[in-house]
Order: structure tokens, then C-alpha cells, then sequence
């Protein structure tokens, strides 16, 4: 989908240079036109696992919107590109919420698909005024029966939390049995919404570091994710630096 917006592009993924506001103004169109959408994120570990899979590459490529998520990302765009890097720094558990508000507003309705019953319990008692469609759990599931309910609920988006790549994997697979809607991958994002993640004091927020308290709450869980994966990550972004640069 094309759009006036401009782009950064990392490890061959195109992701949207755009702010908060314009990222709901393209969703607030998408939903207004009738247009099917799919929407997924690009953070340090998602990039990390595309820089090791030629598939979820093509995946990626597939999707309508990749939307930047985190401080990871925004810096990586900085070292790549300088100030034609990302204008502003989204993290995607913010925008959930003015999702969340802007969805009252507007009065879309949102269908749940992911994590386990006890969430999905949640988010109606979370957020009383927001229009829900349908959920379904993220375990144990049968896609014809999902797409089915989605289907019958007509909903104007559809939450997807599964976990990267199973997700994206599900969306690329599935979206042309869904007749419309916004197919939006959030992760464990989800929890957003349901109003349980684990995400620290507003000034560790806004500093970027995030995703260390969930380290420190959740070790063994994040090991991987965060103590190889960030080293990792940042060593490919230096490495593309340095190609970029021969290429010059």
C-alpha cells in the first residue's frame, strides 16, 4: 500500500517513517474506505529473526504497514540514516492505548485472537466503552473456525497476538479468507489492551528501557530476547553501516 509517508528500510524491510498520529490517520482511512489492511511491527528482536529467515522476510514484504516499535529500532534508523532516520519513537504499547481510546471514539469494533482466555477476559473489564466483536484464544486453535467467527462479527479490527513470526505467519497465510477489516499483529502486546502488561515506571518509558524491567521481572523468559539478542542486533546494524558505506 502505498502512501505519502516515507520509509526507512532495514535488514530489506520497509517500515514507515510516521508519528503516532499519522499511523492512526492511516488506519482511521483504511477502516473509512472499507479497505482490508494487515499491519505488523519492527522492533530489534522481530528484525533479528527476519535477518535469519529468508520466509518471514518475504512475509514482512507482503504486509501493507510495518510500523516501528521501540527504542531499538529508532536508533538503529539514526545509525543507518542519519537525520532521515525516524522522525519519532513508537512503542507499540502506547499506541495501543490511544488505539484503544480512538477506537471508543470512533466506535470500531475489535476482534481479540491470541494469548489465553484469562487476558481476553480482561480487556472488556479494562475497558468498558470499547466495542468487542469476538475473541478467541491464541492456543489450541483451528483457523477455519477463527476466520469463521471473524467473518460473522464484521469486526473493523482484528488483534492479532500470537508471538513473531507465528503471527505473521498466520496473517500471510490467512487474510484472503478474511473479508475485510484491519489485520493488526501486536504480539504480547494484547496484554495492552486487557490492561496486564509489565511495563515500568512512566520515566523508564521514556528513556527507552522498557524492555529492561521486563528482563529483570521475567530472566529466563527474556534471556534470549534481550542479553544475546540486543548485542546481536546492534553488531548487524554496525555491520550494515559498514556496507552501505563501501557501497558509497
Amino acid at each position: 500500500m502505498e502512501n505519502k509517508n516515507s520509509i526507512v528500510e532495514i535488514f530489506g524491510i520497509r517500515i514507515e517513517n510516521i508519528t503516532n498520529d499519522e499511523f492512526l490517520n492511516l488506519i482511521s482511512d483504511g477502516i473509512t474506505c472499507g479497505r482490508k489492511m494487515t499491519i505488523a511491527y519492527a522492533n530489534a528482536d522481530s528484525l533479528n529473526k527476519i535477518y535469519e529467515n529468508e520466509f518471514l522476510k518475504n512475509i514482512y514484504r507482503s504486509f501493507d504497514i510495518i510500523h516501528p516499535d521501540g527504542i531499538g529500532v529508532y536508533i538503529a534508523s539514526k545509525i543507518l540514516y542519519g537525520k532521515n532516520g525516524l522522525q519519532a519513537r513508537i512503542t507499540g504499547s502506547d499506541f495501543y492505548e490511544r488505539l484503544i481510546s480512538e477506537s471508543v471514539k470512533n466506535n470500531w469494533s475489535c476482534f481479540f485472537f491470541g494469548h489465553k482466555k484469562v487476558i481476553l477476559d480482561e480487556i472488556q473489564k479494562s475497558n468498558p466503552l470499547l466495542k468487542i466483536s469476538g475473541t478467541e484464544e491464541g492456543y489450541n486453535y483451528e483457523s477455519d473456525k477463527i476466520i469463521g467467527k471473524i467473518n460473522s462479527a464484521k469486526p473493523d479490527i482484528i488483534i492479532i497476538g500470537l508471538s513473531c513470526p507465528m503471527q505473521e505467519n498466520w496473517i500471510f497465510q490467512n487474510k484472503e479468507k478474511i473479508n475485510g477489516g484491519i489485520l493488526f499483529a501486536v504480539g504480547d502486546g494484547i496484554k495492552v489492551f486487557a490492561g496486564k502488561k509489565l511495563r515500568g515506571p512512566v520515566f523508564i518509558r521514556k528513556m527507552g528501557f522498557e524492555w529492561f524491567v521486563r528482563l529483570i521481572n521475567y530472566p529466563i523468559k527474556h534471556f534470549k530476547k534481550y542479553v544475546t539478542g540486543i548485542p546481536k542486533f546492534i553488531y548487524r546494524i554496525l555491520k550494515e553501516t559498514v556496507k552501505s558505506v563501501k557501497l558509497k
